[in-house]
This record gives C-alpha cells, structure tokens and sequence, in this order.
C-alpha cells in the first residue's frame, strides 16, 4: 500500500466486505478475472475496472479475492473536471487502463522501495498528469488541513468555527457546501482512512482505537466496518503480509 496525503494506492487482499462508504474516489481493478460491484443498493454489475464516487455506499465482490485500489481524496480534486474515464460510478470497460494500472501494480513491486517517489508521482504515475484540483474557501481549507494532519484530534465543530472565525451555523453550511458532505462525515472519514496506517503492525486494537480517537473499541469497530465494510480485526488479519509505504506528509509520516 502506498498512501501519500491525498492519495492511495492498494494492491492486496479485498475479502468480502459489506457495505462500504468512503470519502475517497475509488478506482478498482482486478488483479485478474473479473470484479463485481453494486453503487448505491443498485443492480450487480460485473467487469475488469469499477468507479466509485466519493461517500456513494457500494459493496465489491473479486473472483481472485484480490484487488487493485485506487483512492483520490474527494477535496482534492474538481469532480465536474474529471477524464470521461471516471465520470461515472459503476462498470467502466477501459481495457488500457486496466492493463497499466496492473503494470504499475508489478512496477511498485519490483522497486522494493517507494522512497525516491512523493505525492506528486502519484498522479502522473497512474494517469500521466494531475487531476484538476478543488479550491476550496480559504477559511474551510485551513479547517480541512488540521483535520487531515490531526484526524484523531477531538477539535469540536465549534471550535473549528471559532478557528475559522465563522458561526457555528455558517461554518456547517459553507463546510458542507464546499467540502460537499457534513463536518462530521468528513471527520470521520479521515478518522477511519488514518487507521491504515497501523494495519501492517502487531499492535492492540483498543490501543488502535484509542490512539485514532475513538473512545472504545465497539465504537472503533462499528465505526470502521460502516466505512470498510469489514471490522478492524477482520482488515488487521488481512493485512500482516502487506507492506505499506508512507510518504510526504501521509498519515503515517
């Protein structure tokens, strides 16, 4: 797994998880064979590649139990601005793409270390030049930024109202507009995507949950599987043999 601040990249076991919510663009691809996906409790559709647009709740089945990922962090980018490739959730036959984005699956691999690439490679690396990004309101982006560097932080949205010098009632209504989902789904989004920084390591999961933010480990673990559609321990158990690299800035950074 390669994460930088705004980018993910996961090449692994999927399992079979439940319903998931993420506030991430998600591309996927098989490893081999073919893919499953159902977006928003619609019909299954079955193919080589998947699009998912940021907090769309989806389920994912793969016939080789494994899965290419990748994540764009929806603050980041101009949705209306996206390749006609990723205008559109669900089944997208784009044979190229998926034939690189498995090459670069086997390029990362061979590397053996990630340590020469940073935050801007990533995009040129799977679509040869960045993706447009968001500008947000000055105010909300600095409140977007502290969360994004402390996720585990239990700043209340009064108080990041009060940073940003808004009322509590503007600050909820332009963060929501801008952003495009409420303060709190957004905090707990980047709370969830913090934990996978951990998932490689032989670590407590009430640890885990407390060091994350999370006041006790039911609320980790009910919290976590409304996200990943699986439970902490479920991801953790996956996740032994993975390698993850972290870099300029990213969570684990």
């Amino acid at each position: 797994m390669w994460i930088t601040p705004d980018r993910i990249f996961y090449a692994g076991l999927l399992g079979a998880p439940g319903v998931r919510t993420m506030g991430s663009l998600m591309i996927y691809v098989a490893t081999e064979g073919s893919i499953r996906i159902a977006v928003g409790g619609g019909e299954w559709e079955t193919g080589e590649m998947a699009i998912v647009h940021p907090y769309q709740p989806h389920q994912l089945l793969s016939e080789a139990m494994m899965i290419n990922l990748i994540k764009i962090e929806a603050e980041t980018m101009e949705i209306a601005s996206l390749p006609p490739l990723l205008a559109r959730s669900g089944i997208v036959d784009a044979p190229q793409f998926v034939e690189r984005v498995r090459r670069r699956q086997r390029e990362l691999c061979e590397l053996g270390s990630l340590d020469d690439l940073n935050s801007l490679d990533f995009d040129r690396f799977f679509f040869d030049g960045p993706l447009v990004p968001k500008v947000l309101d000055r105010r909300i982006q600095e409140i977007v930024e502290m969360i994004k560097r402390h996720p585990s932080a239990p700043s209340s949205a009064e108080e990041c109202a009060e940073a940003a010098h808004l009322s509590f009632s503007r600050f909820l209504h332009l963060f929501k507009q801008e952003v495009g989902v409420s303060f709190r789904t957004f905090r707990k989004w980047k709370r969830a995507r913090s934990v996978l920084r951990h998932v490689n390591e032989k670590a407590n999961l009430a640890h885990v949950a407390l060091d994350n933010g999370y006041p006790d480990s039911t609320h980790f673990s009910h919290c976590i599987k409304q996200v990943y559609g699986l439970r902490p321990k479920e991801i953790f158990a996956g996740s032994r043999r993975l390698v993850v690299y972290a870099t300029s800035g990213s969570a684990r950074g």
